[in-house]
């Protein structure tokens, strides 16, 4: 019983991060994305959501496998190590392109912007996920 309240509790706060993170990237969409203060907020946030997303979802993996669902540790399991790879893949991209961003070079502002969306449309997709996964199987 216990680690079923954990793994509850880790699935809850694994989605309060991926919502948080949505609704706090979406509105940063407004911004120009040509600033290095612009850039670097984005990418500070982008690093916080990658490095806090893992934990929760490793500690909901081992939780699940400990109460005897295998499905959802699995789940648990694979988003986070997608999480993992994507920090790897869009920290880099993001830091490649903020070396060489001017304010006046549209390319790289749209690069930057197309990473932000791609951040984020992961995002949703594992948010859709693990919401779905939670309304169609049985716990």
């Amino acid at each position: 019983m216990l680690f079923t309240i954990l793994a509850l509790f880790s699935t809850v706060f694994a989605l309060v991060c991926m919502a948080y993170f949505m609704l706090g990237s979406l509105p940063l969409l407004v911004l120009n994305h040509d600033t290095p203060l612009d850039s670097r907020f984005i990418r500070g946030l982008f690093n916080v959501y990658y490095r806090a997303l893992p934990i929760v979802a490793g500690f909901g993996a081992v939780s699940y496998a400990l109460a005897g669902k295998p499905g959802f540790a699995a789940e648990m399991a694979a988003i986070g190590v997608l999480t993992l790879v994507a920090r790897r893949f869009f920290l880099a991209k993001m830091d490649a392109v903020r070396a060489t961003m001017t304010a006046t070079d549209a390319d790289a502002i749209a690069r930057f912007r197309r990473l932000h969306i791609a951040g984020m449309v992961l995002n949703a997709a594992q948010l859709l996920t693990l919401a779905l996964s939670l309304t169609l199987l049985r716990l």
